[in-house]
C-alpha cells in the first residue's frame, strides 16, 4: 500500500534529474560570497536548486534585506550555472522564510571564515 512502480525508464529519468542537481550544486558552490571569499553554498544563502529541461531555478536567501551585493551575487549566480551544460536559462527566487540564520553555514563555510577572523 502506498507504493508506485516505476519503469526503468522513470528510474533512469530520476537518476539524471538527481545527477543534473548534484552538478549544479559542485557550480554553485564556485561562486563566492564579495566580501568574503567563501561560497554562497557553505554560507547557506543557496536554499534549493530545480531543474526541469534547459531552465534552473535557484532559491537564495541573503543575510539581509538591504544586502548591497544582491545584483552582483544573482549576476553571478546566474553567469556561473549559464556556463553548465545543456543550462538554457536561469531564474533566481529571492526568498527570505525560512530566514537566513548562522545555523546555516556548513562546516566548511564556519572554517573558512575562522580562517579570516571572522568568529560566529
Amino acid at each position: 500500500m502506498g507504493l508506485v512502480a516505476t519503469t526503468t525508464s522513470e528510474r533512469r529519468s530520476t537518476d539524471d534529474r538527481e545527477a543534473e542537481t548534484t552538478s549544479l550544486w559542485s557550480a554553485l558552490r564556485e561562486v563566492m560570497d564579495p566580501e568574503v571569499p567563501v561560497s554562497l553554498v557553505d554560507l547557506g544563502l543557496i536554499y534549493d536548486v530545480r531543474q526541469l529541461d534547459g531552465r534552473v531555478e535557484v532559491d537564495l536567501s541573503f543575510t539581509a534585506t538591504a544586502c548591497p551585493a544582491m545584483g552582483f551575487i544573482k549576476d553571478d549566480i546566474r553567469e556561473r550555472l549559464l556556463a553548465e551544460p545543456g543550462v538554457e536559462e536561469v531564474s533566481i527566487e529571492v526568498v527570505w522564510e525560512p530566514p537566513w540564520t548562522p545555523d546555516r553555514i556548513s562546516e566548511t563555510g564556519k572554517r573558512q571564515l575562522e580562517s579570516f577572523g571572522i568568529s560566529l
